[in-house]
């Protein structure tokens, strides 16, 4: 079931499944996340993918929009990484939907807790949707610093 944004304009989340879907939403990845930090493509793909639930958002014509990932840190605790959506389609409740989406999958697999490392552009997003700020982490290619995030998931 899509969901309906304003006139005709639908979308819906789906797992990629074909190689085309997957080089579609790694070429998303890499061009929101990577490429404006002068990163190579391939720098967008890591050693747990396989392991990994992948989902994104895609227009009505199948076009990629947003993506995330979902990984399991553990039997309770759950972590979403590489979530981005395209430019011209942020600020119109899309990322919200897909958190949502990993949360909900999150749970029925039995995590307890959410964790996520943000951008500092991210936080007031994810601050938005219940995460908790539990410490300054890391900083990826010595210039963009991250936040560690945690929300709980049993009453979500």
């Amino acid at each position: 079931m899509g969901i309906k944004f304003g006139g005709s304009f639908r979308v819906k989340i789906v797992s990629p499944k074909t190689k085309l879907q997957f080089e579609e939403y790694y070429d998303l990845r890499w061009r929101i996340l990577r490429k404006p930090l002068k990163q190579p493509r391939g720098s967008e793909i890591d050693d747990d993918e396989s392991k990994c639930i992948h989902r994104m958002i895609v227009d009505e014509n199948g076009n990629v929009i947003g993506i995330g990932r979902l990984q399991f840190n553990s039997k309770t605790e759950a972590q979403i990484r590489w979530m981005a959506i395209e430019e011209k389609f942020q600020n119109i409740s899309l990322g919200t939907k897909l958190i949502r989406d990993l949360e909900t999958i999150a749970k029925e697999r039995g995590a307890k807790t959410m964790v996520l490392q943000a951008r500092e552009i991210a936080l007031e997003f994810y601050y938005k949707l219940g995460y908790s700020l539990i410490e300054k982490s890391h900083l990826i290619f010595d210039s963009v610093q991250h936040y560690k995030l945690q929300k709980k998931l049993i009453n979500c």
